[in-house]
Formats: structure tokens, sequence, C-alpha cells
């Protein structure tokens, strides 16, 4: 058979030209599109127009395929702090920005958004995530995925489903009941379907929604019944990287594309399967049919892609993002954006002397420059003298070495019997070497490093796998074990353990570090090595640091405390262990309250941490990990230039023993959902528990009286909420008004309260606005299980109307009943 010549751009412009496409195609070819051509590139069809599709990750910026070296990107917050501003319009912008930096890296689909849920708050994914809320997650989720395919850039949505933790995230199944798939965890995919995603991923695990236990990317009851068959999904199914175990059982299953390649579990097996007729040829042709129509989407196959629209200044967008997301978590006292500029700032914290910018794991991106909250504060304020202290490292592992700075290195490369392959000596490390030739087994990196200061200096190495490291003559660490792809999927190897050797010098000396390294082969990862220099030079105790931040403190105008997580807390790969702050940040906090209560705390975390010291402090402010612009933001909203008009996507816990889902450690490979739909605040709201802030709080910086509600049923079903707010500040402002449902008493279980709308109005001082928050039907209707259809039970739905689920001031009610059913006699 020929392969034919399609490149009519009306021959892939539907799932049924492409399947019609499909079936023309030999099988071999069919077969092997299926499966990636590398780690990020497809396989490309000349015979019929298709150049390869590429792939990038992308939640927090779009990495690119790392095929430039030295290639930057832009960083944008966290997904969390794009939920935190409940801006449908910002989100849809963030995502047209990603389509934009998509195309200028030459990526056709950008894997992005996260859409799972919050479900616990130690989840090492949470800051990837939008909300515990699965109408907040949809909502901004959604708009980022429109904002992404509106610049000709595939948004493929995941991680479908039920993917809401790290511990053994490659092999846990999730057992969660219908009725909370429907509801939570499935609703953000239904809607991104409904507003046309062109892919979604499959996710790592497992899962037992009652009528199939199977991984996800065999899942045939929720990839192709509900997925494609009930919601209409007409896109392609990809398998996260590495995921895919099965042929035959993978192909039935509903998913479309393998990756990375090549090779995988599919190529000449799914071939043969086929064959064998263990796999239709129909379902391959389906397949290859969504392939082909995500092509032709994003300008690989008979058509161009849309044009690039998105104009706007990158950074500007980043840096506003980041300050209208930072939510006013208290605001005593005279807030510092209505303070005199100040003269002199102490500026405290590792975290100020050291942003956390973005999660670890396969969402990181390398900015041209990261703004830190000394240099956004000096040029906010030039002529004040600010003063940093760091007080204190709350970090396990010090800074990477700077080889370049301090000596060489050198790398041998060694087959099997240990015969020199080849020898590079270099100016600096960066960390990995990627470059290896196909016969070797194993490196040694040799490190020479002078240290000039008297002291003792801390220094490791940090790697996995089989190793032996020696520092200054000392075996530091070693072992025999191997590792392969999987240290790649527990993030081990981004961020991996070392043992220090302390080395003390009383006079200027040179030091080696023998780093004796098993090459890794991970799958479609590559092969490489991996060694982390690190080194932490001589300097004052944890305790000198903390007093000299309590001195700086008590000497300024302004004190600004930033505190938070790092990349050894939040991270793609494992889940958290505490909500604590790391280290000793609590303290250092207490501490400058004590002499300056009027201390701004910023806290610079993904997710949420506990804060012993909340009802002390007069002003704190959660900045998210906040992106390239964090120094200019946090600057803009402490002189006043943007509000801080963010509100919680999630709630703050006051005490981790009132944490409705405290963990999310498997049982036996078996992780239960038993909180059913009660997920977030609403497991809050059915325990009575009080949170140190709710979900939904926030303060901004003025304040707001709600005046008076109505609210009558809605053409399509739902309810139209018609509310009026005044500024009672003396400062323009923001408000998100929020709608809360609770339904009446009935058969199916519901939660207390949940949210059913938002929307966010501006004002004047003194002004008063009205705005109509609608709720849709959906938001009203519960899954009947029994029935295994969507129900909306008749009765008094009480609408509660407030500035959190906790802070509700207004509320009304409206009757929903249900048409009764058309009597047709004889």
């Amino acid at each position: 058979m020929t392969t034919p010549s399609l490149t009519a751009p009306e021959a892939f412009a539907t799932l049924a030209d492409c399947r019609a496409a499909a079936r023309a195609l030999p099988l071999a070819d069919k077969v092997r599109l299926l499966t990636g051509r590398s780690m990020w590139h497809l396989h490309a069809l000349p015979g019929i127009g298709l150049r390869p599709v590429t792939f990038s990750d992308g939640p927090v910026g779009v990495r690119g395929l790392g095929e430039v070296e030295g290639a930057t990107s832009i960083l944008f917050p966290t997904p969390s702090a794009v939920a935190a501003t409940w801006d449908v319009a910002l989100a849809f912008e963030v995502g047209q920005a990603f389509g934009r930096e998509a195309r200028d890296h030459g990526v056709d689909v950008v894997l992005a958004p996260q859409v799972n849920l919050q479900r616990t708050p130690v989840g090492g994914r949470h800051f990837e995530c939008f909300s515990e809320d699965p109408f907040l997650t949809s909502a901004i989720g959604v708009s980022v995925a429109s904002g992404i395919q509106d610049q000709g850039v595939g948004a493929c949505m995941k991680h479908y489903l039920a993917n809401d933790s790290e511990t053994e995230r490659t092999t846990y199944v999730s057992r969660v009941g219908m009725q909370a798939l429907r509801e939570v965890y499935l609703a953000p995919f239904e809607d991104a379907v409904r507003a046309g995603v062109w892919s979604v991923m499959a996710a790592y695990n497992g899962a037992d929604d009652g009528i199939e236990a199977a991984p996800m990317t065999e899942h045939r009851h929720l990839v192709v019944d509900i997925l494609k068959d009930e919601l209409g999904f007409d896109g392609v199914v990809v398998s996260d990287w590495e995921a895919t175990r099965t042929a035959t059982a993978a192909a039935n299953g509903g998913l479309d594309l393998v990756m990375p390649g090549p090779g995988g579990p599919w190529a000449e097996r799914l071939l043969a399967a086929v064959e064998a007729g263990r796999v239709s040829e129909r379902e391959i042709d389906d397949k290859v049919a969504r392939l082909l129509l995500l092509a032709h989407r994003v300008g690989a196959l008979g058509a161009e892609p849309a044009p690039v629209t998105h104009a706007a200044d990158l950074r500007a967008l980043v840096r506003r993002a980041a300050a209208s997301s930072m939510v006013v978590l208290r605001r005593e006292g005279v807030a510092p954006w209505d303070r005199p500029a100040p003269t002199t700032i102490a500026l405290i914290g590792a975290n100020a002397a050291r942003p956390h910018v973005l999660g670890g794991g396969s969402s990181t991106v390398h900015p041209a420059h990261v703004a830190t909250p000394a240099e956004g504060l000096a040029v906010r304020w030039p002529d004040a003298r600010i003063v940093l202290e760091r007080g204190g490292d709350p970090r396990a592992f010090a800074p990477r070495l700077d080889v370049a700075a301090r000596g060489a290195a050198t790398l041998v490369q060694r087959d099997d019997a240990g015969i020199e392959l080849s020898r590079t000596d270099a100016s600096s490390w960066a960390g990995w070497d990627k470059d290896l030739h196909p016969h070797a087994r194993s490196a040694e990196l040799r490190i020479r490093v002078r240290l000039d200061e008297p002291g003792v200096h801390r220094l490791s190495v940090g790697t996995v796998g089989a190793h032996r490291i020696v520092i200054d003559g000392v075996e530091a660490s070693a072992s025999e074990a191997a590792v392969g792809v999987d240290c790649v999927l527990d993030s081990s190897v981004n961020n991996p353990a070392g043992i220090e050797v302390d080395v003390a010098v009383a006079e200027a000396r040179e030091i080696e570090i023998l780093a004796t390294l098993g090459v890794i082969d991970a799958g479609g990862y590559g092969r490489f090595v991996r060694a982390e220099p690190r080194h932490a030079l001589p300097g004052p105790t944890a305790d000198q640091e903390i007093e000299a931040a309590v001195e700086a403190a008590r000497a300024a105008d302004l004190a600004v405390v930033v505190v938070g997580t790092n990349e050894e807390s939040e991270s793609e790969g494992w889940d958290r262990t505490t909500l604590a702050l790391p280290g000793r940040q609590d303290e250092l906090v207490a501490r400058v309250l004590d002499v300056a209560p009027d201390a701004v705390i910023v806290i610079n975390a993904g997710a949420p941490v506990l804060l012993p010291w909340l009802d002390r402090a007069r002003t704190v402010i959660w900045a998210w990990f906040p992106g390239q612009e964090a120094g200019h933001a946090l600057a803009d909203v402490l002189a006043g230039a943007v509000e801080p008009a963010g509100r919680l996507p999630w709630t703050l816990p006051a005490s981790a023993d009132d944490v409705p889902v405290p963990h999310a450690v498997p049982d036996a490979g078996s992780l239960s959902y038993d909180d059913g739909v009660h997920v977030g605040y609403r497991g809050w709201e059915r325990s009575g528990a009080t949170p140190a802030a709710p979900f939904g709080h926030g303060l901004g910086w003025t304040g707001w009286r709600y005046d008076d509600v109505a609210a009558a049923p809605a053409p399509d079903g739902g309810v139209e909420v018609d509310v009026a707010v005044t500024n009672t500040g003396d400062r323009e402002g923001r408000e998100v008004i929020q709608v809360y449902v609770e339904a009446p008493a009935g058969a199916h279980e519901r939660p207390v309260r949940w949210l059913g709308g938002f929307v966010a109005v501006h004002a004047r001082p003194g002004e008063t606005v009205r705005a109509r928050v609608p709720v849709a039907r959906r938001r009203l209707e519960v899954w009947d299980a029994e029935a295994a259809s969507w129900a909306l039970p008749n009765g008094e739905y009480r609408l509660r109307v407030g500035r959190s689920v906790r802070d509700l001031r207004l509320d009304t009610a409206v009757r929903l009943e249900a048409p009764e059913p058309v009597r047709r006699d004889g």
C-alpha cells in the first residue's frame, strides 16, 4: 500500500476527516506514529505533510526542548498564585503568554495546566495545582488552557485522574467513589472538554472507580467510556512520561500516545498485537486520527497555526500577576502601603536572601533573571538603606559549589572493564553530564577546589545510584545500588542527598573532590551521570544570624521578614512530612516581632504551612512562589502601587491535627478517598474545626460592606444572584464576591456548603456597586450513583454570600423544582 497524499486543510479539520485519512495509511506507519520519536518530538509522516509535533513541560513556564544551550524561559507565578487572583481574564492572558512562549520555543503542545485537586496540604505538587475546590480549579484552569490554545498551541490538561499526591505515585491505586469522581475530580476535565481542550495526560497512578480497577493508561471505563464517549473528547490522551507499562491493555484502554520514545512498550509489540487480533485496527485508526487532528490544530498538518496575537510585555504580566495574587492574611494598625517612605529597611530571612520562586520537579524552568526582594526594594526606594540579614539557613543542603570561581573539573568516562573512553577538562561543572560515550558505564569526576577563607568549610556531593565520594581524602559516602528512571520519577535526581565533610582551613589551600559515578540509564530521559557539589563557607552560627536579624529589625523604619519553604520542601516526587516551616524560621519571626511589632511578615510558599505567631503579627502577606519578578512584585505591594487582592484558593490550617486529609500515604498500594465529596474546606465545614484562615480569605487593602442580595432561577436551570457591596475604605479596591450553596436535605451525600459562583468587582472609596453572580445548574446538581446520572433534587437552596467560606455576610434562598415528566396516554 502506498502512503496517500492528503495535504488539503479540509482533509484534517474534524475527527471524522482524520479517521478517513488514518484508515488509508499502512499499519506499520500508523503504529509508529503512536510512540514518540524522542523525549519531546513525535514522528513525522512527510507523505501526508505531517511534520513532527513537539511537546514541552509547562505548569509555570515553557521549558523548551533543551536543544539550545543557555536557553531561558519566562517564569510565571505558580498555578496556585494564579488561582489566588480569582481572575479568569488574567488566567486567560497567562495562558496566552504561555502559548506565545511556546511558539517562541518551537513547542506545539504544553504539558499544562494541572487540574488535580489540592486534596491534602502535604501533597508534593500542591503548588502546581490551582485549588482545593473543583469549581475554582475548573474556572481558572480552563481559562489558562483556552488562552494557550488561543495562540495556536495545544494545552495538555493533566493528570487524568485522581492523581493528587506523590508518595508511591507511579504505583498506587486511588479508590474513589463515583459521586466524588464526578463532582470533584472529573469536574475540571469535563469543563475542559466542553471548552475544547486538545489533549489530556493519563496519570501514573491507577484508579478503582467501583467499575474498573486499572492503571490510568489502561482504564477503559474512565478514558473511553466517560472521557471520549460520554463527554465527547476528540483530542489525544497521552501517557505521562514513562507511565505506560503494557501494549495490549493500554491500547485497548484508550491511551493514544506513549511518551517518551523511541522504544517503550508499544512499537513492535503493539504491531504484533494488532496483527494477532488482540487490538483491533479500528482502535489504532482512532488513535492516529486524534494525533492527526491535534497536528492539524497546532499547524503541523494541512494548515498554519493560529496567529500569535499576544504582544504585551511578558515581564510586566508576570509582575502584575504576582503582585495581585498576594493574599493579605492579617492587616491591623497602619499597613505598609499607608506608611511614609522608609529611610532604613531591614530585609530579613533566608527567603529574602534567596527567594524560592518555583517548586521542584518537571515544572522547573530557567529564567534569564530573578528579581530578588533586595533588588525590588532598592529600585522602589533608591534612597533607603537596606540591611539584609538571613537569620539562619533553614536548608539542609549547602549552596551549590561554584567550581568556575574556585577551581576546575576533569571528567573521565570508563567502560565495563574500567578502560578510559574519554577525558574532559573544564573550568566549570554544571552538575550533570548527558553527553556520554555509548559504552560508558562509569565516570570519575575530579574537582580541584581552592579554599581561601580560614575556618571550617562544609562540602558534600549530592548524587543518586552507585557511587563513591571522597572529599579531601575522606570517604563521605559509597553505594553499589543502581538506579534507573525511578530517580527521575521520584525527583531524587533533581535534589540529590549528600553527606557533608568538614574541612578545616588555617590558610588558603587546594583540596580535591573525587566522585566515582555509575552511569544512570533513565529510559526515555537518556543516560547521564549526576553529581551536585555543595559548599558552605565558614560563618556565623544560626544563633548569631538570628541575633543580627533582630537588631536590624529593631533599628529599621521598615522590617520585612520573608520566610517560607524551599526546593527541599515542595517538589514533584515526594510529599511533605510536616506543615512546619523549615529550620528555625518560626523562632526568627517571633524574635523580630518582639522588637518590631509592625514588621511585615511575607510567606514565600506554595502550599499551606503552620504559622504559630500569626495572631501576633499585624501585617502578614502570602506571596506564593511568585515567579521571576518576585522582588519587584513585593515592592509594588509594600509601596502601595498594586493591591494585594488575592484570596486563598485553599484552607490555611492552624493545627496539623485539624487537617481533614493529613497525609496521602498508600496502604498496601491503595489510597482510599474516604473524604468523598468533602474535599478541602468542605471537610473543614463538616468537622467544624477552626483554621488559621479559611478558603476564600483575603483582606486586600480596603474594607467592604455587603448591602443586599437577591436571587432568582436562571434560564439554564441554575440561579442568578444579585449582590450590592460598598467600598468602606479610603483606597480603590477589588472585591471577590463569593456565593456558597447549601442544598436541601435529601438522600444524597452533600457538603455542608460549597462554592457555587464568584465574581470580582472594583469600586472607589465610598462607591456602591452591584454584581450578578451566576450559579450554573451543574454547580447545584448531584451525581446519583444509583441512577448513574446527574440530578437536581427539589427543594430550597440557600445561597450564602460573603468574603470567604467562613465570612458570610448575606443569604437568600431559591426553591427549585424539577419539571414533572410529560405523561403520554395511549
